[in-house]
């Protein structure tokens, strides 16, 4: 399984973005496509929610690929 760290910058992303943001779809329409077909899974279970807020310590599971999902630089600050 290949294994990809993403760094949030804010509180928050939103599903359909994470998944364009790692390279996993081409545009967050495509990424909301991906959710909606019902093979994103976030924390081992299956969402269909496209703009979900994924947070800091949250892992996402598309296929082989799992993102996991760290805080910002700034965060405590």
């Amino acid at each position: 399984m290949q294994k990809v760290n993403f760094q949030l910058e804010g509180e928050f992303v939103e599903l359909n973005q994470l998944l364009k943001l790692a390279g996993l779809c081409d545009s967050g329409g495509a990424g909301k496509a991906m959710v909606a077909s019902g093979v994103v899974t976030v924390d081992g279970k299956r969402e269909l929610r496209k703009t979900a807020k994924i947070r800091a310590g949250q892992t996402v599971v598309v296929g082989d690929v799992r993102i996991q999902v760290g805080g910002s630089a700034t965060d405590g600050a």
